[in-house]
C-alpha cells in the first residue's frame, strides 16, 4: 500500500514538473516597456522618441515665429532684427515639414507653445531696445541647444526612415540658427549649460610581453 502511494505521488510530481516546464516554454517573454511603444508605419517603426521630435520642433517654431516678429519693431540692433527675421522665415519652412511629416505618420502635434515658450514670449513682448536684443539672443541660443540634443539624438538612432530625413534637415536648420544667433555678438556662452560630463574611461590593460626573455 505504502510502495503504491509513494508510486503516485513520484507520477503526480513528474506531471506537476512537466506542466511547469510546459508553461515556461510556451509563455511569451517579458516585453520591455519602451519598446512596447513603437508604432509600425510604411517607414519603419515610430517610436516615442520619434513622435516627441516632432512635438519639440512644431513647438520651436510656435513660439520662435512670433519671437521673430517681435524683433522687427521691438529691436534696437539692425543684426537682431535680420536674424530675427531669417530664422522667422526658416521656421516656416520647417514648419510646413513638420506638419507633411506628422501627417504622414500619424503623429498629433500641438498648435501652442508649451509653458516656457509662453513665458518667454511674454518675457520679450514686454522689452525693448538693448534689453530686448540681449534676451531675444541668449533666449533663443539656449533653447536651440536644448533641441539641437534631442534632434541629433534622434537622427543617430531613428529606425524610421521618414523620421531620419526629417532630423536631418532639423539639424541643418538647428546649426544655422546657432550661428545666426551667436553671430549678433549678444550670446552669453558662461550661461549656456556645459556639455555633459563623460564617463571615466575604463582601465587600460597593460600589455604584457609574451616574449621570452
Amino acid at each position: 500500500m505504502h510502495r503504491l502511494l509513494r508510486g503516485e505521488l513520484f507520477m503526480l510530481g513528474g506531471f506537476v514538473l512537466a506542466a511547469a516546464v510546459t508553461i515556461v516554454l510556451v509563455m511569451p517573454p517579458s516585453i520591455d516597456p519602451a519598446a512596447a511603444q513603437f508604432t509600425q508605419t510604411s517607414a519603419g517603426p515610430l517610436t516615442a522618441a520619434d513622435r516627441d521630435l516632432l512635438v519639440k520642433v512644431r513647438q520651436a517654431g510656435l513660439w520662435e515665429m512670433p519671437a521673430g516678429d517681435m524683433a522687427q519693431t521691438r529691436a534696437e540692433s539692425q543684426r537682431v532684427k535680420e536674424v530675427g527675421r531669417l530664422i522667422m522665415e526658416d521656421h516656416k519652412k520647417l514648419d510646413a515639414l513638420t506638419v507633411q511629416a506628422a501627417k504622414k505618420l500619424g503623429v498629433v502635434i500641438p498648435d501652442e507653445p508649451n509653458a516656457d515658450q509662453q513665458r518667454w514670449l511674454a518675457q520679450l513682448a514686454a522689452e525693448s531696445g538693448p534689453a530686448f536684443d540681449k534676451d531675444y539672443a541668449n533666449l533663443l541660443r539656449a533653447a536651440h541647444g536644448k533641441v539641437f540634443t534631442v534632434v541629433a539624438g534622434v537622427r543617430s538612432g531613428t529606425r524610421n526612415t521618414e523620421i531620419r530625413k526629417f532630423a536631418q534637415e532639423g539639424i541643418n536648420f538647428v546649426m544655422r540658427h546657432m550661428a545666426l544667433l551667436e553671430s549678433t555678438g549678444l550670446v552669453d556662452f558662461q550661461q549656456l549649460p556645459e556639455p555633459a560630463t563623460p564617463s571615466p574611461a575604463p582601465p587600460v590593460a597593460l600589455a604584457v610581453d609574451t616574449r621570452r626573455h
